[in-house]
């Protein structure tokens, strides 16, 4: 599963590129790129969030729990996505090219439906970090509650609010980067359905050599 995640964080740089060199959305950005296209191992996040149910509402503010439903939800959805787009990319063989190898595995996984969800909670998250951002004495509270956190098995929970909260508080509009997200990620979801061709498999495989 590295080898789709690793073309997906490749084309999130490129897509991103302007923002990835901007000095005031440059932090943010990292944050979309390692938190949700990272190349490194979630297992130990991605537990703490499948259980998270159970105790987060007596740790964190109600806003923060909802957040982490949003997660959960999100996390499960990518990582059952990206495990069966791995599956399919290693039965295609490498004759083909890297664009066209990943566009078959992209249209032979889940459904545009599935897609459209994953966005449309990625823009939920960012739509309640901005809000977390804005809340006066927050970053303390979130400070305080690093002790709590690691007692009770959430501190991967609680650096991921930490690091959010951070990267949307250094943007004077958040909006910006969260718009740009949206249109340009709702394109590329039309290219990949609407244009599944020797186009679209040759502007990917561009973006990869």
């Amino acid at each position: 599963m590295l080898i789709i995640k690793r073309l997906q964080a490749l084309r999130f740089r490129h897509t991103y590129r302007d923002f990835l060199d901007s000095p005031e959305y440059a932090l943010a950005a990292r944050f979309f790129l390692d938190e949700l296209y990272g190349v490194r191992d979630f297992t130990s996040r991605d537990q703490q969030f499948s259980r998270i149910a159970g105790g987060i509402e007596t740790l964190f503010p109600e806003a923060v729990a909802e957040l982490a439903v949003k997660l959960t939800e999100l996390h499960s959805l990518t990582e059952q996505l990206d495990h069966h787009m791995a599956l399919v990319w290693q039965d295609t063989g490498d004759s083909s090219s890297l664009g066209a190898r990943y566009l078959a595995a992209w249209l032979r996984t889940g459904t545009r439906n599935d897609r459209e969800r994953q966005l449309m909670v990625v823009s939920e998250i960012g739509s309640e970090l901005q809000v977390l951002a804005r809340k006066r004495g927050i970053r303390t509270g979130f400070r305080l509650m690093r002790g709590p956190a690691r007692a009770a098995g959430l501190d991967a929970l609680q650096s991921f609010l930490e690091t959010g909260f951070d990267a949307f508080s250094s943007m004077r509009d958040p909006s910006v980067l969260m718009n740009a997200i949206h249109d340009r990620e709702t394109g590329w979801l039309e290219q990949l359905y609407d244009s599944p061709g020797d186009a679209t498999a040759a502007r990917l495989t561009a973006i990869w050599i």
